[in-house]
């Protein structure tokens, strides 16, 4: 498989599911910015939606999409219990905060890491981003993932998206349970071997 990926973007959620299932796979950076990869192929003939995450399997298929490629993944090693079986309520949690991360976190991100968006419009959008974390906050009270004890696919995605918090101006300082968890998934040598291959760690 081929994982094309952009340092420190969404693709990094599943690059960490990945490397914790042990999958073999090979990524391959595609930028962001120009849209070419390192041999200068256009991105775009690759995937005409022009961002990352893609996932290129053996058969030459191609999934996009950061939710359905973790679930995909997390399904060829089910063993590891990085998600629940389809057709269970879990599965269906799971899937609960896949869409809460995509749509309340991930997407009120993109205006902050717009030059064109006027500070007053990234107000709103921190403004609205704390206010999901603080319910995020409330969540993960008593409990060391989304889900409870156990690590699976939706706690890497919040991972990475809240990564950018302190790049963009949303403080989540204030917030111990979130808190806890970020330095509890970063402790986690897969997200430390995904990050370290993106160059986001030395």
């Amino acid at each position: 498989m081929k994982l094309y990926y952009s340092p420190g973007a969404c693709s990094l959620s599943p690059h960490i599911v990945l490397r914790e299932l042990g999958l073999p796979f090979e990524a391959v950076l595609a930028s962001t910015k120009t849209h070419k990869l390192a041999d200068g192929t256009d991105y775009y003939t690759i995937n005409p939606k022009g961002y990352v995450p893609l996932l290129e399997l053996d058969d030459g298929q191609r999934l996009t999409e950061g939710p359905a490629i973790l679930q995909f993944v997390a399904d060829k090693v089910p063993a590891k219990g990085l998600i629940a079986a389809a057709g269970t309520m879990a599965r269906y949690r799971q899937i609960e905060w896949l869409n809460f991360i995509s749509s309340e976190l991930h997407k009120s991100y993109s205006p902050l890491f717009n030059p064109a968006m006027p500070e007053e419009g990234k107000a709103v959008f921190r403004q609205r981003l704390r206010g999901r974390y603080k319910y995020l906050n409330e969540q993960l009270e008593g409990k060391s993932f989304l889900m409870g004890d156990a690590f699976s696919v939706p706690d890497a995605y919040l991972f990475t998206v809240t990564n950018w918090a302190s790049r963009v101006g949303v403080d989540i300082t204030a917030l111990p349970n979130l808190q806890a968890f970020m330095a509890r998934m970063a402790a986690r040598p897969g997200v430390q071997a995904a990050m370290k291959a993106e160059g986001l760690l030395k």
